[in-house]
């Protein structure tokens, strides 16, 4: 869960979430070091007295100033190629659950326990108990396994939508009639958020996502619902 002044990503809670902070602390050292170059340059050029304002030729140096930003640019590509990879890729998930968009909130629909179907609305404020959180708490959250390939098959009924949780590392749009999938492990229980990340209408911001997980064992006993 993000909280107030927070620099860095949320705690990583599946695989690929781990992966896409390590690619982010990665790339960043990469920008900061060439960052902190061009800024040296920039005050040695403000700093330093010119004795020479002749047009010298320096082929090595354009060389070295061409070939440097390629080598930095691959070192940057291929870890994120990677990730890209590992995130649609799809290992035999142990259970399918679906998730349709609509203007303004979610279906869930669990296709290997009967087709159990049920909805996700936004609790208004005056529905909110003590310690519950304003605009993210829904009345039905979608409640998933850890430690067990979950597939998620996404799509919408009416506009464009996403269902996306940061700390999972989730971001998969809901087209509608199209139907994208996406495959996670997440790596421990408790509560989790997220939001509708595409601009929807005009209560885009009010159909949030809240992922309930717990143990295996305890999901294989049957879904627990508040419905």
């Amino acid at each position: 869960m993000a909280h107030p002044v927070q620099l860095s990503l949320q705690d990583a809670t599946s695989p690929i979430m781990e992966e896409l902070i390590t690619f982010h602390d990665h790339a960043f050292m990469a920008m900061s070091l060439i960052s902190f170059l061009v800024l040296y340059a920039l005050l040695s050029t403000l700093t330093t007295k010119l004795t020479n304002t002749n047009i010298t030729d320096a082929q090595e140096m354009e060389t070295i100033w061409t070939i440097l930003p390629a080598i930095i640019l691959i070192l940057i590509a291929l870890p994120s190629l990677r990730i890209l990879y590992l995130t649609d890729e799809v290992n035999d998930p142990s259970f399918t659950i679906k998730s349709i968009g609509h203007q303004w909130y979610w279906t869930y629909e669990y296709t290997d326990y009967g087709g159990l179907i049920f909805n996700s609305y936004m609790l208004p404020p005056l529905f909110l108990n003590p310690g519950d959180l304003r605009l993210l708490e829904v009345d039905n959250r979608v409640v998933l396994p850890i430690e067990a390939p979950v597939r998620m098959m996404i799509t919408s009924q009416d506009v464009l939508h996403s269902w996306t949780i940061p700390t999972l590392g989730l971001k998969t749009d809901a087209v509608p009639g199209r139907l994208n999938q996406t495959v996670f492990t997440a790596t421990r229980p408790g509560v989790y958020y997220g939001q509708c990340s595409e601009i929807c209408g005009a209560n885009h911001s009010f159909m949030p996502i809240v992922a309930e997980l717990i143990p295996l064992k305890i999901f294989e006993m049957g879904p627990v619902f508040t419905l």
